[in-house]
């Protein structure tokens, strides 16, 4: 299956299944749908981020979470994070759930995330691997440096880290236990 075919779970605002449709319809449309985003930190509290290959379909070049993407129909959010942490980043790790947030974004080559993300957190200090088609490159940062960087240069980073930076409550939930 192509990634155009690959199909999303659409859903209402209460996160209630609707059916599916084909990737780039949903984000051609701004479809609401569900989603899962991954935020890493390691034991010394810095935040994994990665920039997004250029070849992606949307937000190419950008600098992000760990990873995000959609759960398959049937999946659970919780096994699709886990998933595409894997194929994106090469690790995997215990994953917390911290919630859900909601989101709509314009972005570039006429597509909309239209978004309920379920929100997992995970602590890993081990080696990575970024998939290159995925991912082309990573770095750990504070969490401070971040909010400076997006403050300075926002147009460095996707929507919806942008989004979760401004909620707040994502990022402070995912922060690493003392």
């Amino acid at each position: 299956m192509t990634e155009a075919e690959e199909q999303m779970v659409l859903v209402d605002e209460t996160d209630t299944a609707l059916g599916t449709a084909g990737k780039f319809e949903t984000h051609r449309e701004g479809r609401l749908h569900r989603a899962f985003s991954v935020i890493v930190w390691d034991r010394g509290g810095r935040l994994l981020l990665q920039k997004r290959s250029i070849g992606k379909y949307h937000s190419g070049g950008l600098w992000t979470n760990a990873c995000c993407g959609h759960p398959r129909p049937g999946e659970t959010a919780a096994d699709g994070a886990a998933r595409r942490l894997q194929e994106e980043m090469g690790f995997v790790c215990p994953l917390t759930g911290l919630g859900t947030i909601q989101y709509r974004a314009e972005l570039d080559n006429g597509m909309t995330e239209h978004e309920l993300v379920h929100v997992f957190r995970g602590v890993y200090d081990g080696a990575i691997s970024p998939n290159p088609e995925e991912a082309e490159g990573y770095q750990w940062v504070s969490l401070e440096a971040l909010r400076g960087d997006i403050a300075s240069s926002p147009q460095r980073y996707s929507a919806w880290l942008k989004q979760y930076m401004a909620a707040e409550w994502p990022m402070a939930l995912a922060l690493p236990d003392a």
